[in-house]
C-alpha cells in the first residue's frame, strides 16, 4: 500500500471524526478512536467519494482497524470494484 493512499485514508478518517490527524495511525483501532457503527458509515461514504469506489457492505462490516480500512481501499483502488475490500 502506498504512503500517499495511507495518508489520504488517515486524513479522511480524521476529518470525518473531527479529530487531529496526528491521533489517527495505521495501527489505530476504531474502538481506540471512538468510532462506532454510525461513524463508520460516515467514514465509508467519505472514502467512497474521495477514491471514487464502491465499498461492499458485507466487507465493510468486518473492518475494525485503520490498517484493514487502508488495505481494503488499496485493493479496491488497484483492482477495481469487484475485489473484496478485506482479505480473509
Amino acid at each position: 500500500m502506498s504512503e500517499e493512499l495511507t495518508q489520504k485514508v488517515l486524513a479522511v478518517i480524521a476529518s470525518t471524526q473531527r479529530i487531529p490527524v496526528e491521533r489517527v495511525t495505521i495501527e489505530s483501532t476504531f474502538e481506540e478512536l471512538g468510532i462506532d457503527s454510525m461513524d463508520g458509515v460516515n467514514i465509508l461514504f467519505a472514502l467512497e467519494n474521495e477514491f471514487n469506489i464502491n465499498i461492499p457492505d458485507e466487507e465493510a462490516k468486518s473492518i475494525r482497524t485503520v490498517r484493514q480500512m487502508v488495505e481494503g481501499i488499496g485493493k479496491l483502488v488497484a483492482g477495481g470494484e469487484n475485489t473484496p475490500a478485506v482479505a480473509s
